[in-house]
């Protein structure tokens, strides 16, 4: 299949994805810099906060939704072997994507959107900034029900065949995040562009939260499903050997998608709009999402040993070091497995009620999840890119060994800049805040960490800029030779027989997830409705 069309559309995605980030980049090194308070000439509450907000917004929504929306086009197109539904549609959503993006930009590096990552009102950005944080978010709607039509009609064009492993995953990824987005959709649009224009004259902060809180924690699984399909599809063929098991990698996925959308309210814990029974649900239902994460490190580790053994390793880990660690793909995986294992142990602690209560609001949170999504999540962009670039562009990759260096020190400044946070966090320093400067003998503890965390982000800056180097080296760099290399997907060691339609489609689990959003999101949002939870009529009382 001539798959020219396709190629454009994935690589124009990643392009404004990979652009996003390194300014993401340079702002976030600042922002240690700023707050350190080690550099007096670069204090400014103002830009500090603008920076960090624009920091969190390309990072969270620009970075991965077009980076997923890339990577989803040409994962439909080359395993299920026919062309992108619709591309007229597909390429209305990117511009429409792209306009809702420099469309918010300007509030944003104008200082009018220093919302920070979270849309927690009382405090209120520019209509500007929602405005087009919602056209991105529309866009990627339309990448959604791309993605499941061709799921749809690739099952109705092939009945009792198993869709493959790859797209099974993306379009579960798009139906979470229909799902998920909806959250912050119903707060934007019912709330704060209401508010921010001028149409209401108040607005319930709790209502917000709560809504925002029915989008905060799953959208971290929506960044994650394509690290962990890479992990199952791609990984097991590059190290050279085979998946351990499809079914099981469904399954992962499966439950990943149900139990990751009905939780959120660990994020509420210390807020008083929720009871305590439905923190408590909530809280129970995060413990339940560590499960596909222990299968997917089962998995895929059980994978790597059997490429290892094929490879002639021996013993009970002998295995391990005739892994092809010389390839980026191999070489990013088993650092991102290494981060999650510390990352997901940071989660179990914000999950659990009174550890959470001594971390909250601190700079432990930030180190959290700058582990999980610039460490695990980012580092399998980056080995996604390595792997797809060259088949996008039709030329070798510029430099392999460049590329080995750059997930290394990616995992090195990781690991120095989340450190001290994680320690920073238990000495009591809060987050949310330009600068910890006190001026008293508490705090002087905190300077170490200060310096490492600017240590890291140096490190950091530095792989950053030798990612996007590689890449535009790679596509910019005449080449005259054929290099004709395609999508190698991995498959299982043992062949899949028929599937449960439970493994094979999505529908059922669509039933399953509105039944369980109405139980932990339905009277925790009508409550609001039908209470009065916000406004005083006596004051000083």
């Amino acid at each position: 299949m001539n798959n020219a069309a396709e190629k454009k559309l994935a690589l124009s995605h990643m392009w404004v994805a990979f652009a996003a980030f390194i300014v993401a980049c340079f702002m976030g090194e600042y922002q240690v810099l700023e707050r350190s308070g080690l550099f007096p000439a670069l204090e400014s509450p103002s830009v500090y906060f603008a920076s960090v907000s624009t920091h969190g917004v390309l990072m969270a929504f620009v970075l991965t939704i077009f980076f997923i929306m890339g990577f989803g086009y040409y994962t439909a197109t080359t395993s299920l072997k026919q062309p992108v539904w619709n591309k007229p549609l597909a390429w209305g959503a990117f511009w429409l994507a792209l306009f809702g993006v420099v469309l918010a930009a300007v509030p944003l590096l104008s200082g009018k959107a220093s919302v920070l990552y979270t849309f927690y009102p009382p405090i209120v950005a520019h209509a500007a900034f929602y405005i087009g944080a919602t056209l991105l978010v529309v866009g990627s709607w339309v990448w959604c029900v791309i993605m499941l039509v061709m799921f749809s009609q690739w099952k109705k064009a092939n009945p009792g065949q198993n869709v493959p492993l790859a797209m099974f995953a993306t379009a579960a990824n798009a139906l979470l995040w229909l799902w998920t987005s909806a959250g912050v959709a119903l707060e934007v649009l019912f709330q704060l562009i209401p508010f921010s224009l001028g149409w209401i004259d108040t607005i319930d902060p709790g209502l917000a939260r709560t809504l925002f809180a029915w989008t905060l924690h799953p959208i971290v699984y929506f960044w994650l499903i394509p690290a962990y399909t890479a992990f199952y599809v791609f990984v097991p063929k590059q190290a050279g050997g085979f998946l351990f098991s499809d079914e099981m990698a469904r399954m992962a996925f499966v439950v990943l998608v149900v139990f990751a959308l009905p939780i959120g309210f660990h994020h509420l814990y210390m807020d008083p709009e929720q009871a305590k029974g439905w923190k408590l649900l909530h809280g129970v239902g995060t413990f339940v999402v560590a499960l596909p994460t222990l299968v997917t490190g089962f998995t895929v580790i059980a994978s790597l040993e059997i490429a290892g053994r094929l490879r002639g390793g021996k013993g009970l880990f002998g295995w391990i070091g005739t892994l092809p660690w010389t390839n980026p793909m191999v070489l990013a995986v088993i650092l991102a497995l290494l981060m999650l294992i510390f990352g997901g142990f940071g989660g179990i602690v914000n999950a659990s009620y009174a550890m959470n209560a001594m971390i909250h609001n601190t700079a432990w949170v930030p180190g959290h999840f700058h582990l999980i999504f610039a460490g695990t999540t980012v580092i399998m962009y980056f080995a996604i890119a390595y792997y797809l670039w060259p088949i996008l562009v039709g030329k070798p990759l510029f430099s392999s060994s460049m590329a080995l260096v750059q997930l290394w020190t990616w995992f090195i400044g990781m690991s120095i800049l989340t450190t001290p946070w994680h320690v920073l966090g238990l000495l009591g320093q809060p987050r949310r805040i330009s600068t910890v400067v006190y001026n008293n003998l508490l705090t002087l503890s905190w300077k170490p960490y200060e310096l490492m965390m600017i240590l890291g982000g140096l490190v950091l800056l530095g792989s950053a800029c030798l990612f996007i180097y590689n890449l535009v080296k790679t596509q910019l760099t005449p080449f005259s030779g054929e290099f004709t290399a395609e999508v190698e997907y991995a498959e299982p060691i043992h062949a899949v027989g028929v599937l449960p339609e439970y493994l094979n489609d999505l529908k059922l689990w669509n039933k399953v997830i509105a039944v369980l959003m109405a139980i932990s999101f339905g009277f925790p949002i009508l409550q609001f409705f039908f209470m009065k939870t916000f406004g005083s009529s006596v004051w000083g009382y």
